[in-house]
Formats: structure tokens, C-alpha cells, sequence
């Protein structure tokens, strides 16, 4: 075990509120899952308000062309209410989309940030999910390492791998968001990017004063950067298909919509069964109920 799987090891372990583990297992059982991981901002802060954001893995099932398949949860826990936003996929894909073998981007630079493997079913579960982990971790540092400066510390690089995988995703993101992961994520970010460094054999130079200097070739760095773009091209592509095929395969969408409607807005959005089965459709509706409720408010 190196340096870099046994900080996965160490992440993973960090456990949340034993609401959010109860939920993800129940989650786990329904969809038949052999791993659940739980991230995000909940995960970050141990809040139970909002949407907590999990991630359940198969070793079999259907393989979805497109993926992963979202749903929405609610469930209540010693009387505490609680949401989720669920993402399913084959554990194999994920592993695969983690070690950059895919034309995503999604997962690796989602998975380089902190999660807790909440469930497993077995230790061979949680061992395909430490190495998933691991993989995404060294793909982010390649891409960081030839996107990156000359020469840096650790925070350079990882803003730069950030600043362009937002650009390559369909979402909107405030100016220094790269920024705020960093400095909320501090601990799991220290030392990560040199350890996936070292277990991916990409020679580097690391000072006494934190500045890390890559130390591949002018070749090696404009290959992976070639790959980058082409990656960064399907990125905003993929990220429509999956919201066109959300549109249509995306459980509790209603549901999930009406809270997201009062919690921003303050108005209560009655969910019929028209709406919870055609929320697209439903939504012109709704936002002109919100819009002449506000007005009158």
C-alpha cells in the first residue's frame, strides 16, 4: 500500500452523522448496491439540511449507455427529515471513467475531493472503491500536472485543474470556487497532489518551501494537454445528453423540484400527480405561480 491509497484509506473512514450512513444503507439495500460513497457539501460541513449527494455502486446490473441514473429520496430518521440525491452506476464504469479510460470528466474530478464510503457490502467492494478512488486521484494529477504551472505549490496546480474542468462541464460556477474547495477541504488537499505524484510516476522536484517543479518533458506535457482538450470538447455535450435523459429517467424529479421551488423562493408548490409525473411540462405553471405570489407578496 502506498503513500497515496493509504490517505484514501484514511479519507474514506471519515464517518458522517449516523443519519446520513442509516439513509445510505436503506438507499444501498433498496437499489441492491454493493458500495454507497457520500460527498459534497453536507459531507463537508456534517449539516442534515438540504440534499445530501450519494453515489451507489454495482458490480452487476443494467448497463446504461448514459450514466448514472439520478433519483430523489426523502426519509425520516428519529424524526429528523431527510433528502437525497442519488447517482447509480456499474462500479466497473465508475472505475473506469475515475482512471480517465472515458470520455467524462465528471468523476475524477468529483472523486479527488473528499467522500466517506458510508456502505460496503464486503471488503472486496471496498477494495474496488479504494482503487477507484486512487485512480481518480492520479488522473487528476496528470491533468493538473501539465495544465498547471512550471513551477508551484500544491494550490496552483489544483486551481488550474479546476478553473478548466468547469469549463468543460454544462453548470455555472462563481468566480474563486476553486478557491473555497481548497480552502474547505485544507487537510484532504495537504500533500495529495504530490503522493498521486509518486504512485503515477510523473517525475517532479518538491523544495523545503512547498514549490513543486513537474520535471517530465515539453512531449510528454503537450500530449496530455492534447488530451485534455479532446476530453474538454464532449464535456458539454455529455453533460446535456444526461440532462435530456434526467428528463425523462429521473425518479422523485417532481418531488425533488417542489422543495427546491419553496426552500429558494418561500412559496409552497402544491405537488399533484400531474406534476410529480410531468415535471418538465408542469414547470412553465409553477414559476408563473411563484412569479404572481411574489408579486403579491
Amino acid at each position: 500500500m502506498d503513500a497515496l491509497e493509504t490517505r484514501i484509506n484514511h479519507g474514506i473512514d471519515v464517518q458522517p452523522h449516523p443519519a446520513v450512513a442509516a439513509f445510505a444503507e436503506k438507499l444501498a439495500a433498496e437499489a441492491g448496491a454493493d458500495a454507497a460513497l457520500f460527498y459534497g457539501s453536507n459531507r463537508r460541513t456534517g449539516e442534515l439540511d438540504g440534499v445530501l449527494d450519494f453515489y451507489l455502486l454495482k458490480r452487476a446490473g443494467p448497463d446504461d449507455r448514459i450514466w448514472p441514473r439520478v433519483s430523489y429520496h426523502e426519509w425520516e430518521y428519529d424524526g429528523v427529515p431527510l433528502r437525497a440525491k442519488v447517482a447509480a452506476m456499474q462500479l466497473d464504469v465508475f472505475t473506469k471513467a475515475a482512471a480517465g479510460e472515458t470520455r467524462d470528466t465528471t468523476i475524477w474530478a468529483r472523486f479527488v475531493q473528499p467522500c466517506s464510503l458510508v456502505w460496503h457490502r464486503d471488503d472486496q467492494a471496498r477494495s474496488q472503491v479504494v482503487q477507484a478512488l486512487r485512480a481518480a486521484a492520479v488522473t487528476a494529477s496528470r491533468f493538473a500536472a501539465a495544465l498547471g504551472p512550471e513551477l508551484g505549490v500544491e494550490d496552483d496546480f489544483w486551481r488550474a485543474l479546476f478553473r478548466e474542468t468547469y469549463k468543460a462541464e454544462f453548470r455555472v460556477e462563481k468566480a474563486g470556487r476553486e478557491d473555497s474547495i481548497l480552502a474547505l477541504n485544507r487537510a484532504h488537499f495537504s500533500g495529495l497532489f504530490v503522493a498521486a505524484l509518486q504512485a503515477s510516476g510523473i517525475r517532479h522536484q518538491a523544495a523545503a518551501d512547498g514549490s513543486i517543479r513537474i520535471e517530465e518533458g515539453a512531449d510528454w506535457k503537450a500530449a496530455v494537454q492534447r488530451k485534455w482538450r479532446r476530453q474538454r470538447r464532449w464535456g458539454k455535450p455529455l453533460n446535456i445528453v444526461r440532462l435530456l435523459k434526467a428528463s425523462t429517467t429521473f425518479e422523485g424529479a417532481g418531488r425533488y423540484a417542489a422543495w427546491k421551488v419553496e426552500r429558494h423562493t418561500g412559496v409552497p408548490v402544491k405537488l399533484t400527480p400531474w406534476r410529480e409525473k410531468h415535471p418538465i411540462l408542469a414547470a412553465p405553471g409553477v414559476l408563473f405561480r411563484v412569479w404572481r405570489a411574489r408579486r403579491k407578496g
